[in-house]
């Protein structure tokens, strides 16, 4: 992909944008919504999200395992969530989940950014050891994905409430 690539989805939620903030920027829950991410832990002793906090994303496609580093770019309680994912120390990737809200709930987008070139190394792991040839549609997949996962998980919660 190239710089400058972006994709989204977006889903309506039976939950106030304040909820799903809350769900979305706790990082450590990612694991739960995404089919990529498995896991995540905050780093340098942020305890919550908060612009220039860091945290570090342990994911899986196929045979492939990564780490990544992400650094939190807006921290916008009920209406943006974001951070930046890098690579040998340069910002790669935007992703953001905004929040707005409806009479019923709440529209949610998740959407990402390439704010540099992938590099080609990347492209051939992704072929060979995830077996994705579109890198942007399994992505916009997984984001699609991952906002129905969101989705059950918070109006599940506020059904038990």
């Amino acid at each position: 992909m190239k710089a400058g690539t972006q994709a989204q989805a977006t889903i309506e939620v039976d939950a106030s944008p304040t909820v799903l903030y809350d769900l979305v920027s706790d990082v450590r829950r990612m694991g739960e919504w995404s089919p990529e991410c498995r896991r995540a832990e905050w780093l340098g002793g942020a305890i919550g999200p908060a612009v220039g906090a860091e945290f570090k994303g342990r994911n899986s496609h196929g045979v492939a395992r990564w780490s990544t580093k992400s650094r939190v770019v807006t921290a916008d309680p009920g209406a943006e969530f974001a951070f930046v994912t890098g690579h040998l120390g340069r910002d790669m990737t935007r992703w953001s989940y905004r929040f707005d809200t409806l009479a019923s709930g709440t529209h949610v987008t998740e959407s990402f950014e390439m704010l540099r070139d992938l590099p080609w190394y990347f492209r051939l792991g992704d072929r060979l050891l995830m077996g994705v040839k579109d890198r942007k549609g399994d992505l916009e997949t997984n984001m699609r994905e991952t906002l129905r996962r969101l989705k059950g998980a918070s109006e599940d919660r506020r059904r038990m409430s």
